[in-house]
């Protein structure tokens, strides 16, 4: 069954990772940029990967060092010990999916991205899924769930049928995806799981907004969202073809 995206979603612009801005010490997916995101109006976008025991928490990368400078991968931590970690140029640790439901409370659209945990996009995947579902029972807000791995969309239809899903979509050039094998790069460039998964919208790669498939699927009553916008000049631009835009690095209108 396919969810319509929520109109709350094609408004204000979404926050990529929230309304981030390491000089002023809102880093990004942190507790931080979430609240400056819900003080100015925009929706927020996060990402989640699993603590060592299935819980989701909100960080975008597998391996910590960047975002904490500490060695090894966020699955092999404990949730309390991710928690206790501080992200680099701020004052937040890293938080859990459930504290940032609770801090964000429906007040913004929460789209909210389930990363890879197959890692080459392929069927190794559900627990995750699951564990993202079962922390938004009883959610009340505008929520959507997305993930660039097809079968993580497909393991939402059946964890979470009821909130509407979609697929992150890239032209997968080799040079952005080292990791992922050319087959499969040159299968989901052409976004061929987007009615099988029941799926309601795209978020496009900005660079590659003109590809003949987005506006096929947009023709047919997808939503077109677009990541990642860095000017309003870009901006304004992709709004030709995108519903709305996730952004960072600027104020968008």
């Amino acid at each position: 069954m396919r969810i319509a995206l929520p109109e709350a979603f094609l408004g204000a612009p979404i926050s990529h990772r929230g309304y981030h801005d390491r000089a002023a010490g809102r880093i990004e997916n942190s507790p931080s940029a979430f609240r400056a995101a819900i003080d100015a109006g925009y929706g927020i976008e996060c990402d989640i990967q699993p603590a060592s025991d299935g819980t989701p928490m909100v960080f975008h990368d597998y391996d910590l060092r960047r975002l904490t400078g500490q060695p090894g991968r966020i699955a092999a931590r404990t949730p309390e010990a991710l928690q206790g970690l501080t992200l680099l140029g701020g004052s937040d640790g890293i938080p859990t999916l459930a504290e940032v439901l609770a801090l964000v409370a429906g007040r913004v659209p929460l789209l909210i991205e389930i990363k890879d945990q197959d890692g080459a996009m392929g069927p190794s995947v559900g627990a995750l899924e699951r564990r993202v579902a079962e922390a938004l029972k009883g959610y009340d807000g505008p929520v959507a769930l997305m993930s660039f791995n097809p079968f993580s969309v497909a393991a939402l239809a059946e964890a979470a049928p009821d909130r509407p899903r979609g697929i992150t979509t890239s032209a997968y050039k080799p040079g952005d995806w080292p990791l992922i094998p050319a087959p499969v790069r040159d299968r989901l460039r052409g976004i061929p799981d987007y009615d099988a998964t029941g799926a309601s919208f795209i978020s496009h790669e900005a660079a590659d907004l003109d590809r003949p498939r987005v506006a096929d699927l947009k023709a047919a009553g997808a939503a077109i969202l677009t990541w990642t916008i860095r000017s309003p000049e870009a901006d304004a631009a992709a709004r030709r073809i995108a519903a709305n835009v996730t952004f960072e690095g600027y104020h968008a209108a």
